[in-house]
């Protein structure tokens, strides 16, 4: 029961990292500012997540308000701010530096699972953590431009961010991942609403932000922290890296975005590491799994 709980744990977190791939594509597709991409996109993430919430709620017989409370509102804080610095981020620079950046997610959810929940972690896991963290420094060594250095800052920000969720995730497995999900997406329209620009986007843009919201960031919000609960934040995270290249590919493909020589060589040396790390077997990614109903 166990293996298969971790199977589909894995299964679920894989597909999320491919849905979570195409955020750089819609964001390059849609073309807009910062804060109207933010806004639109959360509107369709809530609309669909509320309808979800609702039938659900019919089917199983249930309130609509089910297990959140100061877990939940913790939860659903750091999601706002994940989800608006990961499209500044897209937007201040390339998404081939923005992936670089979040490949250390896996570091940082361990590293904060290790804090706060005793998760266990290995040297392997120090090893290749330090190793990743050359990596990212060698991309921000070369990048060019405040510009530049300010999307690479917002990734960061984003990416502790979400390492924080994965941990809450799997600290309160009864909190309700959808609510919290559509929660924050209100939440960021609303913040989003003073600072848009005037008039509707175009079809095209429109479609993208629809895409964006539902497939980026709700559907794929939903499984990772839904497989997150089956498996170690740190295997969550390095399952998640799948993105790290699909991303960059996807804008490359469609949009001929390269990515420069220091890029390359950064992103390379944190994939190696990763592949590294996991090429150690389950030992060095299986970890305590405390857990308090919140």
């Amino acid at each position: 029961m166990l293996q298969g709980s971790r199977k589909l744990g894995i299964l679920l977190v894989l597909v999320s990292a491919i849905l979570w791939s195409t955020a750089g594509l819609f964001v390059r597709v849609a073309d807009l500012d910062i804060w109207s991409m933010v806004g639109w996109r959360s509107a369709f993430t809530a609309i669909v997540l509320g309808l979800y919430i609702v039938c659900r709620n019919r089917f199983e017989g249930t309130h609509t308000v089910r297990s959140f409370g100061r877990p939940g509102l913790v939860a659903t804080a750091v999601a706002v701010v994940a989800s608006i610095t990961y499209v500044a981020s897209l937007t201040w620079t390339s998404v081939a530096n923005v992936m670089t950046v979040y490949a250390a997610l896996p570091f940082a959810a361990t590293s904060i699972a290790f804090l706060w929940l005793g998760e266990r972690i290995t040297g392997r896991f120090i090893l290749a953590g330090s190793v990743a963290f050359v990596g990212i420094a060698v991309m921000v060594g070369a990048s060019f431009g405040g510009r530049d250095l300010l999307g690479i800052l917002a990734a960061t920000v984003m990416t502790l961010s979400f390492a924080t969720e994965l941990v809450i995730a799997k600290r309160y497995p009864r909190l309700d991942l959808t609510q919290m999900t559509m929660l924050a997406a209100i939440a960021c329209g609303l913040i989003a609403v003073p600072f848009m620009s005037g008039g509707l986007p175009t079809p095209k843009q429109l479609m993208a932000c629809a895409a964006y919201g539902v497939l980026s960031t709700g559907i794929s919000y939903i499984l990772v922290l839904m497989g997150g609960r089956l498996i170690a934040s740190g295997e969550a995270g390095f399952l998640s890296m799948l993105d790290v290249v699909l991303g960059p590919f996807w804008v490359w493909l469609f949009f001929d975005e390269r990515i420069g020589l220091s890029g390359f060589i950064g992103g390379t040396i944190v994939i190696l590491a990763v592949i590294w790390y996991l090429g150690g077997g389950p030992k060095n990614v299986r970890a305590a799994l405390p857990t308090t109903d919140g």
